[in-house]
């Protein structure tokens, strides 16, 4: 597949209007300043870099290349630097982006056993879109938030104060709504909704053997379209879960996820972009 580049993309073009304003929000606790200070103090960036080196194969021309080769393809669509890109051995199929100095990718060998190589493009771009928006320091700050709280004497005995609570809520929100920003970068990497919508599945299903014939993207989008229009009470269901597990979560339910991919994609924005319609440096 010919990919577009998309010369001179600025982060602004993709990034969603509910991750601009959590984290408005989150700036706004008092807390965080001091949190920022003490993570820079600590060195936890340094230390995560070093801990992840020591547990991953960093990849490049002579190390897994077609990975190597993806991201590199990526980091041209979006007008990026590249960052160090790593493959872990992890059942827990998942990637994630870290470092603000240095920044990495890293992907589990059960995510990449799981997905074709035209899906890995999403899975790639959606990591690079967290290092394109700038969300590596707050993503770092999230890694040790409970850890520095405590540090801090905002947390004691596992329950917070207001101000440690206040900042936590606003942390967490914000990364979900940051994940909406990164799985339109995704989007723009793979150049296709169809196999975005893929990626997602595979994510959420995870790898098996009947993967390969017995998986639908369009009954997952159905799934994701019935669970965003369920009714009143339905939605006080939905409302339980949310309080429950995952007000204290990082990432939204991937049926959520899905269904803001598309109505993204529907919205025309996408086509946009792609007309060379986009916010530039």
């Amino acid at each position: 597949m010919d990919r577009k580049k998309l010369a001179g993309l600025k982060a602004d073009a993709f990034v969603a209007d509910t991750d601009k304003a959590a984290l408005d929000a989150l700036k706004k606790v008092p807390l965080l300043p001091e949190v920022i200070r003490k993570v820079h103090e600590m060195g936890v960036d340094r230390w995560l870099y070093c801990l992840n080196m020591a547990h991953s194969v960093r990849c490049g021309p002579k190390q897994f290349s077609t990975l190597y080769g993806i991201m590199q393809e990526c980091c041209g669509i979006l007008d990026m630097p590249e960052p160090e890109l790593y493959m872990t051995g992890n059942p827990y199929p998942n990637a994630f982006a870290g470092g603000i100095e240095r920044p990495y990718i890293v992907l589990r060998n059960s995510i990449v056993e799981s997905m074709t190589d035209e899906q890995l493009y999403h899975l790639i771009g959606h990591e690079l879109g967290h290092i394109k928006c700038g969300h590596m320091l707050y993503k770092t700050v999230g890694a040790v938030l409970i850890q520095v709280l405590q540090a801090l004497g905002h947390v004691a005995f596992g329950v917070g104060d207001a101000v440690g609570m206040a900042l936590a809520i606003a942390y967490y929100e914000w990364s979900r709504q940051a994940e909406l920003s990164c799985d339109r970068a995704g989007l723009l990497c793979a150049q296709s909704f169809e196999t975005s919508a893929q990626a997602q599945l595979r994510l959420t299903a995870g790898n098996s053997r009947f993967a390969p014939t017995e998986l639908s993207t369009e009954t997952f989008l159905e799934q994701a379209r019935t669970y965003q229009d369920m009714d009143l009470f339905d939605s006080m269901g939905k409302m339980m879960v949310f309080v429950l597990f995952q007000m204290g979560g990082t990432h939204p339910m991937p049926v959520y996820r899905l269904k803001e991919l598309e109505r993204w994609y529907l919205s025309g924005e996408f086509d946009q972009i792609m007309a060379g319609n986009y916010a530039k440096v």
